[in-house]
């Protein structure tokens, strides 16, 4: 397996990300329940009774070396509050995506998503010496684009009808990537935020 598809653990000061494994189900079934997040139209979250297949899912695609899946824990409460992957990994071209990523409404507007990408950017750049990180996401997902944006990450474009979503409505995805030139002044802005 590419160490790209490795999720190794990482820590910070509010959140530590385990290597998914089925272990985590019955708190990834409390995070989509609280609030109902599946039933959001324009994301992919598993229902609770769908968890289990979700985790199998993430877990066969590491098998295949294309997805390294988290599950993300807070320190404050020691809860699982959502989970994360790298996905769509390619090593030779040192590129990968941060996406499949979900939390739970109370873990929201925290710091845990900033704190998050940093340690999973860190990897990236630092470890797997990334030369770009892609985030993906639905155009009508505006929480998730602003959200994006104010990691540091540049839009791309907008890949239009680029799927279709389960409802039979088209999803135009929105593209955005951080390079690695663009690492250090986006660490140093992630750094700066998550100490005030």
């Amino acid at each position: 397996m590419s160490e790209f598809a490795d999720p190794v653990p990482l820590s910070g000061q509010r959140v530590a990300l385990e290597p998914l494994t089925h272990d985590h189900v019955e708190g990834l079934r409390a995070v989509v329940a609280e609030g109902d997040l599946h039933r959001t139209w324009y994301t992919r979250i598993p229902a609770p009774e769908e968890v289990e297949a979700e985790v199998e899912r993430r877990l066969g695609l590491q098998a295949q070396g294309t997805m390294a899946p988290w599950a993300v824990r807070r320190l404050d409460t020691g809860a699982v509050c959502g989970a994360t992957t790298f996905m769509n990994v390619r090593p030779q071209a040192r590129k990968l995506e941060i996406g499949s990523t979900f939390y739970a409404p109370s873990a929201q507007r925290t710091g845990i998503n900033t704190e998050t990408k940093f340690l999973l950017l860190a990897r990236a750049f630092e470890e797997l010496r990334c030369i770009a990180v892609e985030l993906r996401t639905h155009w009508h997902n505006h929480q998730s684009r602003t959200a994006i944006a104010r990691l540091g990450a540049k839009q791309d474009g907008v890949l239009r009808n680029n799927d279709i979503w389960p409802d039979g409505s088209y999803r135009d995805t929105v593209v955005f990537s951080i390079l690695e030139s663009e690492w250090p002044a986006v660490r140093s802005d992630l750094t700066y935020r998550l100490t005030r």
